[in-house]
């Protein structure tokens, strides 16, 4: 899967390094899935997905940043998210990716519950080589 971005917009590039850049970024999320008109529900489901992965960039990565904006392949239309970090990385991506399994004190959810919100998902990590991490959601 790639997120090749719509013809003529650039995606926008957003810090992730504080607390306070998650709302940015679950705003900006929402604005682009309003622009390309997503239900209620699928704008729910990509902004609660980001929100996930940029506080797990934040927490887990130590920042990093997420690119976002339009997507189209094929005739479809969808909202894209990018998030990457310089941190430690996952030795084992598929146990992070198990219900349940968690490398701190959360719930173990974040990655196994965005991967359920969102149409298309790809995780990039090894020990030593940060993460990242693309999630698209289509529009109906």
């Amino acid at each position: 899967m790639t997120a090749p971005w719509t013809a003529g917009e650039k995606p926008q590039v957003y810090p992730i390094a504080r607390s306070a850049d998650l709302v940015h970024i679950r705003q900006a999320i929402r604005a682009l899935s309003q622009q390309c008109r997503l239900s209620l529900v699928d704008q729910t489901k990509m902004v609660t997905a980001a929100s996930e992965l940029a506080r797990n960039t934040l927490i887990h990565g130590g920042g990093g940043t997420v690119s976002s904006g339009l997507v189209s392949v094929n005739g479809k239309r969808g909202v894209a998210a990018v998030f990457e970090d310089s941190g430690p990385g996952m030795a084992d991506v598929e146990l992070a990716m198990t219900d349940g399994w968690t490398s701190g004190a959360g719930l173990g959810l974040g990655l196994s519950g965005a991967r359920r919100l969102v149409d298309d998902f790809r995780l990039a990590s090894a020990p030593g080589e940060g993460t990242t991490v693309t999630i698209v959601k289509w529009s109906r």
